[in-house]
């Protein structure tokens, strides 16, 4: 497997991003250009292209709401873990005072946690400066 870093950490789903969500991109583009060029059928063309971008819009935020929602609880527990593991103390009031951002960038460092993490509480650093930060990525192979 490739090794993990900044600049290709994001990872796609190909039947979703390639195939399934281009497809609807462009009957949507064909169905606005049918309401344009066919005045006889304007109407059907509009209906149709509204239940494309309705399916399209569903899809999408389907997708993400429930896929991020439940990733983005499971990096704070990770997070969570990980400071225990490095400081043996609870850290309710550290993750209180970071932003998702910063913490979900905080999962990628490895040597440098303690580092950024201390920048991050008193320099506000924020999540893409973290990512930029780290030298030795800790690859997330995992996330959708």
């Amino acid at each position: 497997m490739k090794q993990q870093n900044y600049s290709n950490h994001r990872k796609f789903y190909p039947p979703h991003h390639f195939i399934y969500l281009p497809i609807l991109i462009l009957l949507e583009i064909f169905g606005i250009y049918r309401i344009w060029n066919d005045p006889e059928n304007q109407l059907i063309w509009l209906l149709f292209s509204i239940v494309i971008f309705l399916l399209f819009y569903l899809a999408f935020m389907t997708r993400q709401h429930y896929a991020l929602g439940l990733q983005n609880r499971i990096v704070v527990l990770e997070f969570q873990q990980r400071y225990f593991e490095i400081f043996n103390i609870r850290s309710d009031e550290t993750v209180e005072k970071l932003k998702f951002d910063q913490i979900a960038a905080l999962r990628f460092a490895y040597d440098e946690f303690k580092e950024l993490l201390y920048k991050a509480l008193h320099e506000n650093i924020s999540g893409d400066e973290i990512k930029r930060s780290i030298k030795k990525w800790r690859a997330d192979h995992l996330r959708v």
